[in-house]
Protein backbone atom coordinates (compact mmCIF):
# COMPACT_ATOMS: atom_id res chain seq x y z
CA UNK A 1 0.00 0.00 0.00
CA UNK A 2 2.71 2.50 0.97
CA UNK A 3 4.30 3.37 -2.36
CA UNK A 4 5.75 6.43 -4.03
CA UNK A 5 2.44 8.32 -4.20
CA UNK A 6 2.09 9.05 -0.47
CA UNK A 7 5.33 11.06 -0.58
CA UNK A 8 3.71 13.63 -2.90
CA UNK A 9 0.01 13.27 -2.06
CA UNK A 10 -0.09 15.79 0.84
CA UNK A 11 0.85 18.55 -1.62
CA UNK A 12 -2.16 17.70 -3.79
CA UNK A 13 -4.43 17.55 -0.74
CA UNK A 14 -3.22 20.92 0.57
CA UNK A 15 -4.90 22.60 -2.40
CA UNK A 16 -8.27 21.59 -0.98
CA UNK A 17 -7.61 22.49 2.65
CA UNK A 18 -7.84 20.57 5.90
CA UNK A 19 -11.09 18.98 4.69
CA UNK A 20 -8.74 16.45 3.13
CA UNK A 21 -8.16 15.01 6.62
CA UNK A 22 -11.83 13.99 6.63
CA UNK A 23 -11.15 12.32 3.28
CA UNK A 24 -8.38 10.30 4.90
CA UNK A 25 -10.63 9.26 7.77
CA UNK A 26 -13.44 8.24 5.41
CA UNK A 27 -11.24 6.19 3.08
CA UNK A 28 -9.35 4.67 6.02
CA UNK A 29 -12.69 3.49 7.44
CA UNK A 30 -13.63 2.03 4.05
CA UNK A 31 -10.24 0.36 3.73
CA UNK A 32 -10.60 -1.20 7.18
CA UNK A 33 -14.04 -2.57 6.24
CA UNK A 34 -12.56 -4.16 3.12
CA UNK A 35 -9.58 -5.43 5.11
CA UNK A 36 -11.97 -7.08 7.56
CA UNK A 37 -13.79 -8.77 4.68
CA UNK A 38 -10.54 -10.11 3.22
CA UNK A 39 -9.38 -11.09 6.70
CA UNK A 40 -12.56 -13.08 7.36
CA UNK A 41 -12.46 -14.76 3.95
CA UNK A 42 -8.86 -15.86 4.50
CA UNK A 43 -10.19 -17.95 7.42
CA UNK A 44 -13.05 -19.42 5.36
CA UNK A 45 -11.37 -20.17 1.99
CA UNK A 46 -8.23 -21.78 3.42
CA UNK A 47 -5.11 -23.19 1.73
CA UNK A 48 -6.06 -21.45 -1.49
CA UNK A 49 -3.98 -18.78 -3.21
CA UNK A 50 -5.44 -16.06 -5.37
CA UNK A 51 -7.06 -13.81 -2.78
CA UNK A 52 -9.81 -11.77 -4.48
CA UNK A 53 -9.81 -14.15 -7.47
CA UNK A 54 -10.30 -17.21 -5.26
CA UNK A 55 -13.04 -15.52 -3.21
CA UNK A 56 -14.88 -14.20 -6.27
CA UNK A 57 -14.75 -17.60 -7.96
CA UNK A 58 -16.00 -19.26 -4.78
CA UNK A 59 -18.96 -16.89 -4.66
CA UNK A 60 -19.84 -16.42 -8.34
CA UNK A 61 -18.27 -19.29 -10.26
CA UNK A 62 -15.65 -19.66 -12.99
CA UNK A 63 -16.68 -16.91 -15.41
CA UNK A 64 -16.81 -14.00 -12.96
CA UNK A 65 -13.73 -15.39 -11.20
CA UNK A 66 -11.87 -15.43 -14.51
CA UNK A 67 -12.88 -11.85 -15.39
CA UNK A 68 -11.65 -10.68 -12.01
CA UNK A 69 -8.35 -12.53 -12.42
CA UNK A 70 -7.92 -11.22 -15.97
CA UNK A 71 -8.48 -7.58 -15.02
CA UNK A 72 -6.38 -7.83 -11.87
CA UNK A 73 -3.51 -9.48 -13.74
CA UNK A 74 -3.53 -6.75 -16.40
CA UNK A 75 -3.56 -4.08 -13.70
CA UNK A 76 -0.52 -5.71 -12.07
CA UNK A 77 1.85 -5.70 -15.03
CA UNK A 78 0.71 -2.30 -16.28
CA UNK A 79 1.09 -0.94 -12.74
CA UNK A 80 4.60 -2.39 -12.48
CA UNK A 81 5.64 -0.44 -15.54
CA UNK A 82 4.23 2.74 -13.98
CA UNK A 83 5.99 2.03 -10.65
CA UNK A 84 9.33 1.57 -12.40
CA UNK A 85 8.82 4.94 -14.10
CA UNK A 86 8.05 6.54 -10.72
CA UNK A 87 11.26 5.10 -9.21
CA UNK A 88 13.28 6.56 -12.07
CA UNK A 89 11.60 9.90 -11.39
CA UNK A 90 12.65 9.68 -7.73
CA UNK A 91 16.21 8.80 -8.75
CA UNK A 92 16.35 11.96 -10.86
CA UNK A 93 16.53 13.88 -7.54
CA UNK A 94 20.11 12.59 -7.29
CA UNK A 95 20.80 12.17 -11.00
CA UNK A 96 19.16 15.04 -12.93
CA UNK A 97 20.35 13.57 -16.24
CA UNK A 98 17.53 11.02 -15.95
CA UNK A 99 15.02 13.80 -16.62
CA UNK A 100 16.48 14.51 -20.04
CA UNK A 101 18.11 11.27 -21.18
CA UNK A 102 15.48 8.68 -22.09
CA UNK A 103 18.08 5.99 -22.77
CA UNK A 104 19.38 6.15 -19.20
CA UNK A 105 15.85 6.31 -17.79
CA UNK A 106 14.62 3.31 -19.75
CA UNK A 107 17.74 1.30 -18.98
CA UNK A 108 17.41 1.83 -15.22
CA UNK A 109 13.67 1.19 -15.23
CA UNK A 110 14.03 -2.06 -17.16
CA UNK A 111 16.94 -3.12 -14.96
CA UNK A 112 14.73 -2.71 -11.89
CA UNK A 113 11.87 -4.72 -13.43
CA UNK A 114 14.13 -7.61 -14.37
CA UNK A 115 16.20 -7.51 -11.17
CA UNK A 116 13.09 -8.06 -9.05
CA UNK A 117 11.66 -10.52 -11.53
CA UNK A 118 14.86 -12.54 -11.03
CA UNK A 119 14.65 -12.21 -7.24
CA UNK A 120 11.09 -13.53 -7.33
CA UNK A 121 12.17 -16.52 -9.43
CA UNK A 122 14.48 -17.42 -6.52
CA UNK A 123 11.43 -18.20 -4.41
CA UNK A 124 8.75 -16.52 -2.34
CA UNK A 125 10.92 -16.56 0.78
CA UNK A 126 13.63 -14.51 -0.90
CA UNK A 127 11.02 -12.06 -2.17
CA UNK A 128 9.62 -11.84 1.36
CA UNK A 129 13.04 -10.92 2.77
CA UNK A 130 13.30 -8.03 0.30
CA UNK A 131 9.79 -6.96 1.23
CA UNK A 132 10.47 -6.91 4.97
CA UNK A 133 13.70 -4.92 4.56
CA UNK A 134 12.21 -2.34 2.19
CA UNK A 135 9.09 -1.96 4.34
CA UNK A 136 11.15 -1.15 7.42
CA UNK A 137 13.41 1.23 5.50
CA UNK A 138 10.56 3.10 3.81
CA UNK A 139 8.77 3.59 7.14
CA UNK A 140 11.84 5.21 8.72
CA UNK A 141 11.70 8.56 6.85
CA UNK A 142 7.93 8.75 7.32
CA UNK A 143 8.32 8.09 11.05
CA UNK A 144 11.14 10.64 11.20
CA UNK A 145 9.00 13.42 9.72
CA UNK A 146 6.01 12.49 11.91
CA UNK A 147 7.87 12.23 15.24
CA UNK A 148 10.47 14.97 14.90
CA UNK A 149 8.13 17.16 12.88
CA UNK A 150 5.83 17.54 15.89
CA UNK A 151 8.41 19.89 17.42
CA UNK A 152 8.29 22.10 14.32
CA UNK A 153 4.49 22.14 14.15
CA UNK A 154 2.91 25.59 13.81
CA UNK A 155 -0.89 25.96 13.83
CA UNK A 156 -0.55 29.14 11.77
CA UNK A 157 0.59 26.99 8.84
CA UNK A 158 -2.47 24.77 9.01
CA UNK A 159 -4.69 25.32 5.92
CA UNK A 160 -8.26 26.52 6.19
CA UNK A 161 -10.98 23.89 6.13
CA UNK A 162 -11.98 24.41 2.49
CA UNK A 163 -9.80 26.39 0.08
CA UNK A 164 -11.62 25.51 -3.14
CA UNK A 165 -14.46 28.02 -3.10
CA UNK A 166 -16.88 25.14 -3.66
CA UNK A 167 -19.24 23.71 -1.08
CA UNK A 168 -18.00 21.17 1.46
CA UNK A 169 -20.27 18.46 0.07
CA UNK A 170 -18.88 19.02 -3.43
CA UNK A 171 -15.25 19.05 -2.28
CA UNK A 172 -15.33 16.06 0.06
CA UNK A 173 -15.80 13.34 -2.62
CA UNK A 174 -12.87 14.77 -4.57
CA UNK A 175 -10.41 14.58 -1.66
CA UNK A 176 -11.76 11.19 -0.62
CA UNK A 177 -11.14 9.86 -4.13
CA UNK A 178 -7.58 11.19 -4.05
CA UNK A 179 -6.83 9.43 -0.77
CA UNK A 180 -8.53 6.20 -1.82
CA UNK A 181 -5.87 5.12 -4.29
CA UNK A 182 -3.21 5.15 -1.55
CA UNK A 183 -4.90 2.09 -0.02
CA UNK A 184 -4.93 -0.11 -3.12
CA UNK A 185 -3.15 -3.33 -2.19
CA UNK A 186 -4.98 -4.19 1.04
CA UNK A 187 -5.79 -7.60 -0.44
CA UNK A 188 -2.24 -8.64 -1.34
CA UNK A 189 -1.51 -10.72 1.77
CA UNK A 190 -4.31 -13.09 0.74
CA UNK A 191 -2.92 -13.82 -2.73
CA UNK A 192 0.06 -16.12 -1.90
CA UNK A 193 -1.83 -17.84 0.95
CA UNK A 194 -0.73 -21.38 -0.02
CA UNK A 195 2.88 -20.38 0.65
CA UNK A 196 2.18 -19.01 4.14
CA UNK A 197 2.50 -21.16 7.25
CA UNK A 198 -0.62 -21.09 9.43
CA UNK A 199 -2.25 -18.92 6.76
CA UNK A 200 -5.66 -18.72 8.47
CA UNK A 201 -4.06 -16.75 11.32
CA UNK A 202 -1.09 -15.03 9.68
CA UNK A 203 -2.84 -13.70 6.55
CA UNK A 204 -5.79 -12.44 8.57
CA UNK A 205 -3.58 -10.55 11.03
CA UNK A 206 -1.30 -9.22 8.29
CA UNK A 207 -4.27 -7.81 6.38
CA UNK A 208 -5.80 -6.04 9.38
CA UNK A 209 -2.64 -4.82 11.10
CA UNK A 210 -1.11 -3.73 7.80
CA UNK A 211 -4.15 -1.62 6.93
CA UNK A 212 -4.37 -0.10 10.42
CA UNK A 213 -0.67 0.82 10.44
CA UNK A 214 -0.91 2.31 6.94
CA UNK A 215 -3.95 4.42 7.86
CA UNK A 216 -2.20 5.77 10.98
CA UNK A 217 0.92 6.68 8.99
CA UNK A 218 -1.06 8.40 6.23
CA UNK A 219 -3.21 10.51 8.55
CA UNK A 220 -0.44 11.53 10.97
CA UNK A 221 1.96 12.34 8.15
CA UNK A 222 -0.57 14.63 6.45
CA UNK A 223 -1.39 16.42 9.73
CA UNK A 224 2.28 17.02 10.53
CA UNK A 225 3.08 18.28 7.02
CA UNK A 226 0.11 20.65 7.19
CA UNK A 227 1.63 22.09 10.36
CA UNK A 228 5.27 22.29 9.21
CA UNK A 229 5.02 23.84 5.74
CA UNK A 230 3.02 26.99 4.94
CA UNK A 231 0.05 26.20 2.71
CA UNK A 232 1.32 28.14 -0.30
CA UNK A 233 4.65 26.30 -0.19
CA UNK A 234 3.11 22.88 0.43
CA UNK A 235 0.64 23.24 -2.44
CA UNK A 236 3.46 23.75 -4.95
CA UNK A 237 6.00 21.34 -3.52
CA UNK A 238 7.04 18.43 -5.78
CA UNK A 239 8.53 16.63 -2.74
CA UNK A 240 6.76 17.82 0.44
CA UNK A 241 8.25 15.19 2.76
CA UNK A 242 11.78 15.94 1.57
CA UNK A 243 11.13 19.66 1.94
CA UNK A 244 9.81 19.20 5.48
CA UNK A 245 12.77 16.97 6.39
CA UNK A 246 15.18 19.57 5.02
CA UNK A 247 13.51 22.18 7.21
CA UNK A 248 13.89 19.88 10.23
CA UNK A 249 17.49 18.75 9.80
CA UNK A 250 19.01 20.45 6.77
CA UNK A 251 20.10 18.79 3.55
CA UNK A 252 20.71 15.48 5.32
CA UNK A 253 16.99 15.21 6.12
CA UNK A 254 16.05 15.96 2.52
CA UNK A 255 18.38 13.30 1.18
CA UNK A 256 17.18 10.83 3.83
CA UNK A 257 13.57 11.16 2.70
CA UNK A 258 14.53 11.12 -0.99
CA UNK A 259 16.28 7.79 -0.45
CA UNK A 260 13.17 6.59 1.41
CA UNK A 261 11.01 7.40 -1.63
CA UNK A 262 13.28 5.30 -3.84
CA UNK A 263 13.29 2.39 -1.38
CA UNK A 264 9.50 2.63 -1.05
CA UNK A 265 9.11 2.36 -4.81
CA UNK A 266 11.52 -0.57 -4.95
CA UNK A 267 9.58 -2.41 -2.23
CA UNK A 268 6.26 -1.85 -3.96
CA UNK A 269 7.69 -3.02 -7.30
CA UNK A 270 9.04 -6.20 -5.72
CA UNK A 271 5.69 -6.92 -4.03
CA UNK A 272 3.58 -6.39 -7.14
CA UNK A 273 5.94 -8.52 -9.26
CA UNK A 274 5.36 -11.29 -6.71
CA UNK A 275 1.59 -10.87 -7.19
CA UNK A 276 1.99 -10.81 -10.99
CA UNK A 277 3.29 -14.37 -10.78
CA UNK A 278 1.13 -15.69 -7.94
CA UNK A 279 -2.32 -14.65 -9.20
CA UNK A 280 -2.15 -16.24 -12.68
CA UNK A 281 -0.62 -19.36 -11.10
CA UNK A 282 -3.66 -19.73 -8.83
CA UNK A 283 -5.97 -19.15 -11.81
CA UNK A 284 -4.09 -21.66 -13.98
CA UNK A 285 -4.45 -24.32 -11.27
CA UNK A 286 -8.20 -23.99 -11.78
CA UNK A 287 -7.68 -24.37 -15.56
CA UNK A 288 -8.84 -20.81 -16.26
CA UNK A 289 -5.40 -19.56 -17.40
CA UNK A 290 -2.95 -21.44 -19.69
CA UNK A 291 -1.15 -24.23 -17.87
CA UNK A 292 2.29 -22.66 -18.38
CA UNK A 293 1.35 -20.09 -15.71
CA UNK A 294 1.24 -22.82 -13.04
CA UNK A 295 4.65 -24.29 -13.86
CA UNK A 296 7.05 -23.83 -10.98
CA UNK A 297 10.83 -24.04 -10.89
CA UNK A 298 12.88 -25.86 -8.23
CA UNK A 299 12.32 -22.94 -5.85
CA UNK A 300 8.56 -23.21 -6.19
CA UNK A 301 8.30 -19.93 -8.11
CA UNK A 302 5.91 -19.54 -11.10
CA UNK A 303 8.79 -18.69 -13.40
CA UNK A 304 6.84 -18.46 -16.68
CA UNK A 305 4.23 -16.18 -15.16
CA UNK A 306 6.95 -13.92 -13.78
CA UNK A 307 8.79 -13.76 -17.11
CA UNK A 308 5.60 -13.06 -19.09
CA UNK A 309 4.66 -10.35 -16.59
CA UNK A 310 8.15 -8.86 -16.88
CA UNK A 311 7.93 -8.77 -20.68
CA UNK A 312 4.54 -7.05 -20.58
CA UNK A 313 5.75 -4.49 -17.99
CA UNK A 314 8.75 -3.86 -20.23
CA UNK A 315 6.41 -3.07 -23.12
CA UNK A 316 4.44 -0.65 -20.92
CA UNK A 317 7.59 1.17 -19.87
CA UNK A 318 8.92 1.41 -23.41
CA UNK A 319 5.56 2.77 -24.55
CA UNK A 320 5.70 5.51 -21.93
CA UNK A 321 9.04 6.74 -23.22
CA UNK A 322 7.69 7.03 -26.75
CA UNK A 323 6.51 10.63 -26.79
CA UNK A 324 3.54 10.04 -29.04
CA UNK A 325 2.09 7.44 -26.70
CA UNK A 326 2.37 9.21 -23.35
CA UNK A 327 -1.27 10.29 -23.35
CA UNK A 328 -2.37 6.76 -24.21
CA UNK A 329 -0.29 5.43 -21.32
CA UNK A 330 -1.97 7.80 -18.87
CA UNK A 331 -5.38 6.67 -20.09
CA UNK A 332 -4.42 3.03 -19.61
CA UNK A 333 -3.26 3.71 -16.05
CA UNK A 334 -6.61 5.35 -15.22
CA UNK A 335 -8.46 2.34 -16.62
CA UNK A 336 -6.27 0.01 -14.56
CA UNK A 337 -7.27 1.89 -11.41
CA UNK A 338 -10.89 0.95 -12.12
CA UNK A 339 -9.94 -2.68 -12.78
CA UNK A 340 -8.03 -2.73 -9.48
CA UNK A 341 -11.09 -1.44 -7.61
CA UNK A 342 -13.50 -3.99 -9.10
CA UNK A 343 -12.16 -6.91 -6.98
CA UNK A 344 -13.22 -5.05 -3.83
CA UNK A 345 -16.79 -4.81 -5.11
CA UNK A 346 -16.97 -8.46 -6.16
CA UNK A 347 -15.25 -9.77 -3.04
CA UNK A 348 -17.65 -7.84 -0.79
CA UNK A 349 -20.62 -9.42 -2.57
CA UNK A 350 -18.98 -12.85 -2.62
CA UNK A 351 -18.38 -12.63 1.13
CA UNK A 352 -22.12 -12.65 1.83
CA UNK A 353 -22.83 -15.37 -0.73
CA UNK A 354 -20.09 -17.67 0.57
CA UNK A 355 -21.29 -17.39 4.16
CA UNK A 356 -24.90 -18.09 3.14
CA UNK A 357 -23.88 -21.05 0.99
CA UNK A 358 -21.64 -22.57 3.65
CA UNK A 359 -24.20 -21.75 6.35
CA UNK A 360 -21.60 -20.03 8.47
CA UNK A 361 -22.21 -17.43 11.17
CA UNK A 362 -25.87 -18.48 11.38
CA UNK A 363 -26.27 -16.49 14.57
CA UNK A 364 -24.68 -13.33 13.17
CA UNK A 365 -26.03 -12.96 9.64
CA UNK A 366 -26.96 -9.36 10.37
CA UNK A 367 -23.28 -8.56 10.97
CA UNK A 368 -22.38 -10.42 7.79
CA UNK A 369 -24.86 -8.46 5.69
CA UNK A 370 -23.82 -5.15 7.28
CA UNK A 371 -20.11 -5.79 6.72
CA UNK A 372 -20.57 -7.07 3.17
CA UNK A 373 -23.06 -4.29 2.38
CA UNK A 374 -20.74 -1.56 3.64
CA UNK A 375 -17.83 -3.01 1.67
CA UNK A 376 -19.98 -3.23 -1.46
CA UNK A 377 -21.29 0.33 -1.06
CA UNK A 378 -17.82 1.76 -0.44
CA UNK A 379 -16.39 -0.07 -3.47
CA UNK A 380 -19.28 1.06 -5.65
CA UNK A 381 -18.72 4.65 -4.55
CA UNK A 382 -15.02 4.32 -5.38
CA UNK A 383 -15.76 3.00 -8.86
CA UNK A 384 -18.33 5.76 -9.42
CA UNK A 385 -15.74 8.31 -8.35
CA UNK A 386 -13.28 7.12 -10.98
CA UNK A 387 -15.48 8.74 -13.66
CA UNK A 388 -17.75 7.45 -16.45
CA UNK A 389 -15.04 7.36 -19.13
CA UNK A 390 -12.69 5.33 -16.96
CA UNK A 391 -15.49 2.89 -16.04
CA UNK A 392 -16.48 2.48 -19.70
CA UNK A 393 -12.98 1.69 -20.91
CA UNK A 394 -12.39 -0.48 -17.84
CA UNK A 395 -15.35 -2.65 -18.81
CA UNK A 396 -14.01 -2.77 -22.38
CA UNK A 397 -10.75 -4.11 -20.98
CA UNK A 398 -12.62 -6.82 -19.10
CA UNK A 399 -14.57 -7.74 -22.23
CA UNK A 400 -11.28 -8.33 -24.05
CA UNK A 401 -10.73 -11.24 -21.70
CA UNK A 402 -13.93 -13.05 -22.75
CA UNK A 403 -12.48 -14.60 -25.98
CA UNK A 404 -9.54 -15.77 -23.86
CA UNK A 405 -11.99 -17.42 -21.44
CA UNK A 406 -13.93 -19.09 -24.27
CA UNK A 407 -10.73 -20.56 -25.70
CA UNK A 408 -9.81 -21.96 -22.28
CA UNK A 409 -13.27 -23.52 -21.90
CA UNK A 410 -13.11 -25.01 -25.41
CA UNK A 411 -9.72 -26.60 -24.70
CA UNK A 412 -10.96 -27.86 -21.34
CA UNK A 413 -13.99 -29.58 -22.87
CA UNK A 414 -12.01 -31.16 -25.70
CA UNK A 415 -9.68 -32.76 -23.20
Amino acid sequence: MIGVGIFVLPAALAKYGSISLLGWVFTAAGALILAKIFSNLSKIVVNKSGGPYAYTREGFGDFIGFLMAWGYWVSCWVGNGAIAIAIVGALSFFFPVLETNSLYSVSIGLSLIWLFTWINTRGIKESGVVQVVTTVLKLLPLAFVIIVGIFFFDFHNFPEFNLTGNGDFATFPVVAALTLYAFIGIECATIPAENVENAEVVVSKATMFGTILTAIVYILATIVLFGILPTDILQNSPAPFAQAARLISGDFGGYFVAVGVIISGIGVLNGWILITGQLPMATAKDNLFPKMFKKENKKGAPVFGLIIGGLLSTAVMLMNFTKGLVDQFQTIVEIVVFVALLPYLLTSAAYVLIIIEKKLHANSWVKTFVLGGLGFAFSLWAIFGSGPETVFYGFMLLLLGIPFYLVMQYNKRNK
